[in-house]
């Protein structure tokens, strides 16, 4: 539709009590016309403009001053079920720049631009010419389309085919010196359609039809369509061969006692024969334009139209009866635009017994491929972990030595860098593999919940708890592996309960007095340099001191640019397995270009790159065209910031402070009141506070 086109579904909102200083962030953030007033349920009830701002500064009205006063209530919007037609209409006429569209419910999903609109609309409008063109030079008939005034306008190949001209000469010049005494003035003036006129020009004879364009009452002009005799008579006989041919096909299809069934090249079912429909009980008509996996749910009929990629001699069980099933892609100049299947049906119980000795089989093979996935050594785990480098095979070193302790360990290093790949692998080296490996983002978890998660609690503990009450995840990794992610996130009170965890080994539900010794081993990640939140009051010194007994710190990709060319060919692996795709590898330019790109996302990012140029590629090799443009240029995502950009930045820093100091004068000083009232974790109010030196 083109109302989707056309619309933001990204956009800020205010509540009534919101202040004049939040609407104006929203105004700089996203550079918008209008800001719509939602109630709680998300229903719009006005809204806030830049007139708005501009009434509220003219009465003298300062940034904490709320909106209400100030706001547009008499709003025009249009609902999300409006036709593409009434849409265009509405665009045309409309003088309003940005609009709501609101949904049955009255609630709010998106704003509509007009301009954005207008160059949708244009777009199609070219799409549609093109389309049109593309169209009539298709045509095997011939076609001339002429404006109000007789003047030709477009001539198709067909025409130029039929008529023998070389070149659009005649585009401009009267139709009359196309075909001479046809007399275009019934339909030009008066509108009349005319059917099957017959016309002789030299020696073709020809079959015209004329349409006229009639736009909005007035008559644009005309179309006329022609066709030569002789290439409807050669047509005729064409098809008089073609249907003797069908017939001789259906014929063959039926007579054989194998199944047989087609699909086109978005696995839509195209023809059965009627063995296939006997067996499965239904007839032609009910099969033909449907699904195949409508038909057949297990079918793989449409991976093979979509690989190309031929399956021979497979055992199939359909409505409890095995076959052999062969599919084979159809190819036509090169390209799959279907696939055949044939189905045996074998009634010898002599082959029933050996397709279920052969499934036994797979159920075997698949048995001890998983027995062997359980019982992968350490060695095998290590070498799964791509280092060239020498930080990365000395850190190798070191989780071999780690995991056979049972000592904290504290991992260290930049988002994205493969904290959590670390903890899981010590984890698999160690005794503790065959126990759990459980791990807590601490970072995702609210601070509300989070005792509970990690220490569980008992029966009534509190209001809505289970009434069997619940096991913590601390709890859940007895006898393996307690892995906390982003611990630098965890509020102080939980890190005073972990620390006892760590000196005692022993916890108490929520609810309960009762202690409940565990033998778990803790991991802890964090990208964030503790010793400064220690200084900042934000994380225990003493929990510190007992997490970083042993520290093992992951260098950003950036500072081991040998692991990068390996990693890329780990991941093409990887993708090539995942999206069924064939990749041989990357371009000497492609390679320099990430070898050159700063990573600040990491091996996370890497990661993402090479699977997005594997769906891209999908075979040969990877090449700059296939990679993110920020790549390709020599950007990083840091990128570099205008003189305009640091001053904005500059007006939102200065918008912001004052935000936070109004919060911090309303909670009387009180900082954890202040974060509440900012809806900011209390971390991330010291590094605000920090920042524009608030702490004072």
């Amino acid at each position: 539709m083109l109302l989707q086109e056309g619309t933001n579904t990204r956009f800020f909102h205010l509540y009534l009590g919101d202040t004049i200083a939040k609407a104006v962030s929203i105004f700089m953030d996203l550079k918008i016309a209008i800001i719509p007033v939602l109630d709680s349920e998300g229903r719009l009830l006005s809204i806030f403009t830049r007139s708005s701002l501009y009434r509220a500064i003219q009465d003298g009205a300062t940034s904490k001053d709320i909106v209400d006063p100030y706001l547009i209530k008499d709003v025009i919007s249009i609902s999300d079920d409006i036709s593409d037609d009434e849409l265009a209409s509405f665009v045309k006429v409309s003088p309003v720049g940005s609009l709501p569209v609101i949904n049955k419910e009255g609630k709010l999903i998106g704003l509509l631009c007009k301009s954005k609109m207008v160059m949708t609309l244009f777009r199609h409008s070219e799409l549609l010419n093109v389309q049109r063109k593309a169209i009539l030079d298709s045509m095997h008939n011939g076609v001339i389309v002429v404006d109000s005034h007789g003047r030709v306008t477009h001539i198709n190949i067909g025409a130029r085919r039929i008529l023998n001209l070389e070149t659009n000469t005649y585009l401009g010049h009267s139709f009359k010196a196309l075909l001479p005494n046809f007399d275009l003035t019934p339909s030009l003036i008066y509108g009349e359609v005319k059917i099957g006129i017959k016309y002789k020009h030299r020696n073709i004879t020809m079959v015209i039809n004329i349409t006229p364009l009639n736009i909005e009452g007035n008559i644009a002009g005309a179309i006329i369509i022609f066709q030569d005799l002789t290439d409807l008579e050669h047509t005729a006989k064409e098809l008089e061969t073609v249907k003797a041919l069908n017939k001789t096909f259906d014929t063959v299809l039926n007579i054989i006692h194998d199944g047989i069934i087609v699909v086109d090249g978005r696995g839509k079912t195209m023809l059965i024969n009627q063995a296939m429909a006997d067996f499965l009980t239904l007839s032609p008509e009910e099969v033909i334009g449907k699904p195949i996996t409508d038909i057949i749910e297990t079918s793989r009929l449409h991976i093979v139209a979509s690989t190309g990629a031929s399956e021979t001699s497979d055992v199939m069980t359909i409505q409890g009866k095995p076959l052999i099933v062969s599919r084979l892609p159809i190819i036509k100049e090169g390209d799959v635009v279907g696939a055949v299947g044939k189905a045996v049906f074998p009634q010898l119980a002599e082959f029933q017994e050996l397709a279920e000795k052969i499934r036994f089989l797979e159920h075997k093979v698949t048995f001890f491929q998983e027995e062997l996935q359980k019982n992968k050594t350490a060695q095998d785990i290590m070498q799964d972990m791509v280092a060239e480098s020498s930080e990365m095979k000395k850190l190798k070193e070191e989780i071999t030595i780690v995991a056979s302790s049972s000592s904290t360990v504290l991992i260290t290093g930049e988002s994205g860098t493969g904290k959590e790949g670390v903890a899981h692998a010590i984890h698999l080296c160690s005794d503790r593999c065959k126990g759990p490996f459980i791990k807590v983002n601490c970072a995702a978890i609210p601070e509300n919940l989070m005792e509970a998660e990690m220490f569980g609690y008992v029966a009534g503990a509190f209001t809505g708890a289970a009434k069997g009450g619940k096991l913590g995840r601390i709890e859940s990794a007895d006898g393996g592996t307690l892995f906390l992610d982003e611990i630098g996130e965890m509020s102080l009170a939980l890190q005073a309960k972990l620390l006892r965890v760590l000196q005692d080994r022993e916890i108490e539900r929520l609810g309960s007095t009762k202690s409940i010794k565990v033998n778990v081993r803790i991991l802890a990640a964090t990208n964030k340099n503790l010793s400064k939140a220690i200084s900042a009051g934000e994380f225990r010194a003493d929990l510190y001191y007992r997490l970083n007994v042993i520290n093992l710190h992951l260098p950003p990709l950036r500072e081991r640019i040998e692991d990068i060319e390996p990693l890329i060919h780990f991941f093409i692996n990887k993708f090539n397995d995942i999206l069924k795709a064939n990749v041989m590898g990357i371009a000497n330019n492609a390679l320099r270009a990430l070898l050159n790109y700063s990573w600040p996302g990491n091996i996370r990012e890497l990661e993402n790159v090479v699977e997005r140029a594997v769906n891209f590629t999908r075979s040969g090799l990877i090449e700059p065209n296939h990679l993110p443009q920020q790549i390709v240029c020599g950007n990083s995502s840091k990128g570099l910031e205008t003189n305009e950009t640091i001053r904005h930045q500059d007006k939102i820093g200065h918008i912001e402070r004052n935000i936070i100091a109004a919060a911090l004068e309303k909670a009387g000083g009180n900082k954890t009141k202040a974060a509440k009232l900012l809806n900011l974790s209390r971390s991330r109010l010291y590094d605000k506070l920090n920042k524009y030196n608030l702490n004072a």
